[in-house]
């Protein structure tokens, strides 16, 4: 008697593309919030533009490709790229920067490799390597501390669309550097931490409100790990590493190296460690690949703050330990049961 013996995996869970991206998309929503509360509709209006243009790009290039349209519109794999570039952007950008960027990231960083599955590089963060060295200073123009009430629908629209740009509305009160930009910039002149970290930039730990949206994300990212959709070891390498390294020269010099509380919330640290590394498919994938994957990046987050040219580095470390994902999981493969 012949019997049936399927191919492996035998045991499904209920997960999807489409399910995996919504609960990705439901973490995002703590960190949207109170970044539209502190910052205005800017951070909206950007999310509504890259979604619209990662979805127009990515019909584009599927019937380019002469790919079906609707299981992979309907994936959200296009939708979780667009939000993570328009969280990266600043809400006061004018709106072909975001368009540019969404556009750039779909067309030639996912579909020119193959589309889902494919890609090599994590596409937002190529679509933000682009702008960043392309457009530096319209990339690093932040809204100051002013909250929502200033930045209200009418200006942000203007922001956007119009003619008016920030610095025709009392610069230094509508846009200005983030901590990390102005920290760095301070360091450079010589100055020392003690003299710079006062400002009152920096807020109580990481810079006003940028430290009240990395929590949020925080919360996001908890939930994602409890649902397993993502595992802990990237997101803990990351920020352990970070703060290790960092904690370690604000030991050997205070006054010249910020501390680690700093460096895990400020910037786009949480966000890189929980919803951009861990990209399942530019990540690495072993068990222990997933450690030494989070790990560089941790450590080249803060060599790059700390020594390169740009304030912050989620993007380049992230990109560069792309490339060596493929190595680091072939040298880390598990051992094959039964050997």
């Amino acid at each position: 008697m012949s019997l049936y013996a399927p191919s492996s995996p035998h045991f499904h869970n209920d997960n999807s593309v489409t399910k995996v991206m919504l609960k990705v998309l439901y973490a995002l929503i703590p960190g949207i919030l109170v970044y539209f509360y502190l910052f205005g509709y800017g951070v909206l209006i950007n999310i509504l533009l890259a979604i619209v243009t990662a979805l127009s790009c990515e019909a584009i290039m599927l019937k380019l490709r002469n790919r079906p349209l609707i299981p992979f519109l309907s994936d959200g794999s296009a939708i979780i790229t667009a939000v993570l570039l328009a969280l990266s952007i600043p809400s006061i950008a004018p709106w072909w920067t975001i368009v540019l960027g969404t556009a750039f990231a779909i067309i030639i960083a996912k579909h020119l490799y193959g589309g889902l599955g494919y890609n090599p590089f994590n596409p937002a963060m190529v679509g933000y390597a682009m702008l960043l060295i392309s457009f530096p200073q319209i990339m690093t123009t932040w809204p100051a501390n002013i909250g929502a009430s200033f930045i209200n629908f009418a200006n942000s629209l203007n922001f956007s669309f119009g003619t008016i740009k920030p610095e025709q509305l009392i610069a230094d009160a509508v846009s200005g550097a983030t901590p990390l930009d102005y920290l760095k910039s301070q360091l450079g002149l010589g100055n020392a931490l003690s003299e710079i970290m006062p400002n009152e930039i920096f807020g109580m730990i990481a810079g006003n409100n940028f430290e009240w949206i990395s929590i949020a994300f925080l919360v996001g990212g908890i939930w994602l790990i409890k649902q397993k959709i993502i595992h802990w070891q990237i997101p803990v390498s990351v920020l352990g590493s970070l703060f290790a390294i960092s904690l370690l020269f604000f030991l050997i010099d205070d006054t010249l190296y910020a501390s680690p509380i700093f460096h895990v919330f400020s910037g786009a640290s949480i966000l890189c460690a929980f919803f951009i590394a861990t990209d399942p498919v530019s990540a690495s994938t072993t068990p222990r690949g997933k450690i030494i994957y989070g790990v560089s990046i941790g450590l080249l987050i803060f060599i790059i703050r700390t020594w390169g040219g740009y304030p912050d580095a989620v993007a380049f470390a992230v990109l560069l330990m792309n490339m060596c994902a493929p190595t680091i999981d072939y040298y880390t493969k598990p051992r094959t049961y039964g050997h």
